[in-house]
């Protein structure tokens, strides 16, 4: 079994989940009492925020390549970043190690290729819905992604930041999510990219019949085989 290094803590609340989902499907996979072998550098969330809303990006790509050249030093086979957003800097992290990096975006087009769909709806950050880089790299895989409008753009971010990132789960930001997943829908929109790790803690399969992509669950699925093979 090859170790997981991740990188967490952007927010710690979806990193546990990272952490639960990718324990549970190696036991899955292994029985007995089998868990992952994997190793965390969590960061300050708050510092790296703070580079995001100054548009510090430079300055954030050295500190995720720092974390990512730890885990290095420490013995990790493979980066998995634990968030959607700072994968803005994820060719500037590979370039850095010499181990491979579990890329979110490249896991995630797969099951959407597997899916058939071509056209889906992201949902994330106001980093990664508006910014060019997650919807670049889809595109290059043959998916297109839609966004939502600026005012539910900055009504995901504003859940996000204000509640989602605390752990903060109410029903209104649900419904008002769900919204906007079947606006997306009626636009055109096959499936929706839950592209913020810490949606899933708000929104589940089992509240739509329109399919979503639970990119930390499909991350750390595709960790533990990573792991395995």
């Amino acid at each position: 079994m090859k170790t997981i290094g991740l990188i967490g803590g952007l927010s710690w609340e979806s990193t546990t989940e990272y952490y639960r989902h990718i324990n549970r499907i190696m036991n899955e996979r292994m029985g007995k009492l089998h868990s992952a072998k994997c190793m965390l550098y969590s960061m300050d969330f708050e510092e790296v925020v703070k580079l995001q809303e100054a548009g510090e990006w430079d300055e954030a790509t050295k500190v995720m390549v720092e974390a990512a050249q730890r885990l290095e030093a420490g013995g990790a086979d493979v980066i998995v970043i634990c968030t959607n957003t700072m994968h803005r800097m994820a060719d500037e992290v590979q370039a850095a190690v010499s181990i491979p990096l579990l890329h979110i975006i490249d896991v995630t087009a797969e099951r959407i290729k597997q899916q058939g769909l071509r056209r889906v709806g992201l949902m994330g950050t106001r980093y990664t819905m508006e910014q060019e880089f997650y919807r670049e790299r889809l595109q290059r895989q043959g998916i297109e992604a839609v966004i939502p409008q600026d005012d539910e753009r900055e009504l995901v971010h504003s859940v996000l930041r204000n509640e989602l990132f605390k752990g903060v789960c109410t029903p209104e930001s649900k419904a008002k999510f769900i919204e906007i997943i079947e606006r997306l829908h009626a636009q055109g929109a096959e499936g929706i990219i839950l592209g913020c790790t810490e949606i899933p803690l708000l929104v589940q399969q089992e509240d739509t019949g329109i399919p979503l992509f639970d990119t930390t669950r499909i991350h750390a699925e595709e960790s533990v085989e990573f792991a395995l093979a």
